[in-house]
């Protein structure tokens, strides 16, 4: 049997037709890695780490698709190969470091292998999301696009004390509104940390969101938080909540 049959598609889209105002993106949902690539030359403790996925992203982008009944979109393989929330011209589209860690299988890549991967992983991803905005828009229908994102608790040292941010650029209006639904009594929601949005490492917010004139923010939740199921559903219904309540006022 062909052994590409057992491979996870590029994407899955979820709830395409949902009724919500908000479209989801989890653009770091797995750390799927073909067996061809080979781990990229790093061992199984690297591949579970941040640097191949976003941790409890995908949990938490599922459930908040139930709760609203917004569509999403999910990749279905590592960052590592190629980074679907990065320009393609970035350094780190395909990353040869991420964080500290050279990326083996990442080094001296030549142009057909790079093609080779824009063709198989990004492009399918972001045709899925194109398709899915199109759709709305002819019909009319309100959208503002939502990425659900983890970030890590220490990054190069430096510990990030946030529990989650809301990142955005000219979507300032939706931005702030959201980062105050989330913030509360021992919550500790920043504006633009622990990143910020720029055209040469973002992807998502500028070409989907901006270009079209849609509004558009980044989610970061700290990984460790929703690292386990019952994490990842507190943290779902709490910006199920924020998102709720941004879209009444």
């Amino acid at each position: 049997m062909d052994s590409t049959a057992r491979l996870p598609p590029p994407v899955r889209v979820i709830n395409a037709q949902g009724s919500s105002p908000y479209v989801l993106l989890c653009e770091h949902a797995s750390r799927f890695i073909p067996d061809e690539h080979k781990g990229l030359g790093l061992g199984e403790a690297d591949l579970t780490r941040h640097i191949a996925w976003d941790i409890g992203a995908a949990q938490v982008a599922e459930a908040l698709a139930q709760a609203l009944d917004a569509p999403l979109a999910m990749a279905g393989y590592s960052r590592l190969l190629i980074d679907l929330n990065r320009p393609l011209d970035s350094a780190t589209s395909i990353p040869e470091v991420s964080e500290t860690t050279v990326i083996p299988g990442n080094l001296n890549l030549g142009a057909e292998e790079r093609a080779r991967r824009v063709a198989l992983y990004f492009e399918p991803f972001q045709a899925a999301v194109r398709q899915l905005l199109d759709a709305r828009l002819e019909k009319g229908r309100a959208t503002v696009i939502v990425g659900v994102h983890s970030f890590t608790p220490v990054f190069k040292g430096v510990a990030r004390p946030w529990h989650a941010g809301v990142l955005y650029r000219r979507a300032q209006d939706f931005g702030h509104a959201l980062a105050q639904a989330l913030g509360g009594p021992g919550q500790a929601i920043a504006e633009n940390q622990p990143y910020q949005i720029e055209d040469g490492s973002d992807y998502t917010v500028p070409v989907h969101g901006e270009a079209r004139g849609l509004d558009a923010v980044l989610v970061e939740i700290r990984q460790d938080l929703i690292g386990d199921a019952a994490g990842a559903a507190t943290w779902a219904a709490r910006l199920a909540a924020a998102l709720a309540a941004v879209a009444r006022s």
